[in-house]
């Protein structure tokens, strides 16, 4: 009897603890705006419930595989559609993963120096090694289509170049520059363009430190990077910053930078190592002498944004009213989950500059209690007028934007596994 016992016992036992063929991932939206976000859910809880530390699939409702990834920081992510407060199910389970589309990666493009340029299906940006652009520049895109690897092979194309200094060298000007406007990337071929000036500012969301006077105690440019995630859905670099001195310390900051498959918006992480004394952070976007009052500032809400008309400057005299119209509005935009910000214009001065929007947060030293482990996090963004498919025409239309995208920010589409 009691061995009976003994062995119903256990087979109960391993009866229970087999492993689930699938879960469900309910996703569930706070907000009367519906949504189409990447979520992700913690991956090793998930393999717990699978039993299996191997590849795992997410399907739609109806069964059919979607892409998905695993994350550096081990989340699995998947990109989701809920309607206004509603309710989407999904599935995962064990299974090889197909290849997918990959839709946001990065890298470090040598043909330029060190300058380190990332992407995803809406939008890209770029940050330098060298020089005195220290805050981030963007490309505006008007395709789906993965541009930066095209847009830098075009624009370093030695052949090319040599044909245009040659007909240069030979008093053919006019000819030569046309044949360098066949390949700048500075020019609108049909996908997007590079018309945005950053200099020694933020640029389109870059953040810094304030001194005691309020003012922006400006980084220099990144040393080192390493790249976390290389798609298909989530881009992650980590940015790390020379030592600088501020207010008697040696301070070094991190950027964590994800760029997610259709999302206008970069979420970034700052982690300032050295800091033990109390200090507020700013982040922002320069405002142009082209555009000086085009800008809302909602603390509230918590977003910012502004409207810029690009930089004609680097086009030959002949063309440049010409190739000046196609740069279109280029839309900058910041996104603030904390509350405990506050927002203004700020004059600095600084060739075709007049100053910066800018959110201001307390930066937590590191015994304080509310300190995330991380560091503080925020997102900018971008948009252009041109790109048919975002709806951008105006800058109203983009401070609606912001303004929904604010909401997501601080109410996140929440997923609950079963």
């Amino acid at each position: 009897m009691k061995k009976t016992l003994i062995a119903m016992t256990v087979a109960w036992i391993a009866l229970t603890a087999k492993a689930a063929d699938q879960l469900t991932l309910s996703v569930s939206n706070p907000l009367t705006q519906a949504r189409v976000e990447v979520v992700e859910v913690d991956v090793s809880a998930i393999q717990k419930k699978l039993q299996t530390q191997t590849d795992i699939i997410v399907t739609d409702a109806d069964g059919k595989e979607i892409p998905s990834q695993l994350t550096w920081d081990g989340k699995l992510i998947f990109q989701a559609g809920v309607g206004a407060k509603g309710k989407s199910v999904y599935y995962v389970k064990k299974g090889t993963p197909q290849p997918y589309e990959v839709r946001a990666k990065g890298r470090l493009f040598t043909e330029r120096q060190d300058e380190f340029g990332w992407e995803n299906d809406r939008v890209a940006y770029r940050v330098y090694g060298h020089g005195g652009a220290v805050g981030y520049d963007l490309f505006n895109k008007s395709t789906s289509d993965l541009m930066l690897d095209y847009w830098y092979a075009s624009e370093q194309n030695q052949e090319m170049r040599s044909v245009s200094k040659q007909l240069h060298d030979r008093g053919y000007h006019d000819l030569a520059d046309q044949v360098y406007n066949a390949f700048c990337y500075h020019i609108d071929h049909g996908k997007g363009m590079d018309c945005y000036t950053v200099g020694p500012t933020l640029g389109g969301g870059a953040n810094a430190l304030l001194n005691a006077d309020g003012t922006l105690f400006m980084p220099k440019c990144y040393k080192t990077f390493e790249i976390l995630d290389q798609g298909p859905l989530r881009f992650t670099v980590k940015f790390t910053y020379p030592e600088q001195e501020f207010n008697g310390e040696k301070v070094t900051e991190q950027r964590t930078i994800s760029l997610d498959a259709g999302s206008q918006f970069n979420r970034v992480s700052i982690t300032y190592q050295g800091l033990t004394k109390s200090a507020k952070m700013a982040a922002g976007t320069v405002i142009h002498k082209s555009n000086p009052t085009a800008y809302v500032l909602s603390q509230e809400s918590g977003y910012l944004g502004y409207e810029d008309l690009g930089d004609a400057s680097v086009y030959n005299a002949k063309y440049k009213d010409e190739l000046a119209k196609q740069m279109g509005k280029i839309y900058i935009g910041l996104l603030f989950p904390q509350k405990d910000i506050t927002m203004t214009y700020q004059q600095r001065e600084n060739g075709i500059a007049t100053g910066h929007i800018l959110a201001i947060s307390p930066y937590p030293i590191p015994n304080g209690k509310n300190r995330p482990a991380h560091g503080l996090d925020y997102y900018f963004g971008s948009g252009w007028d041109k790109n048919a498919s975002t709806g951008f025409r105006s800058l109203t239309d983009w401070e609606a934007f912001l303004s929904d995208a604010a909401k997501g920010v601080r109410n996140p589409l929440k997923v609950t596994v079963k």
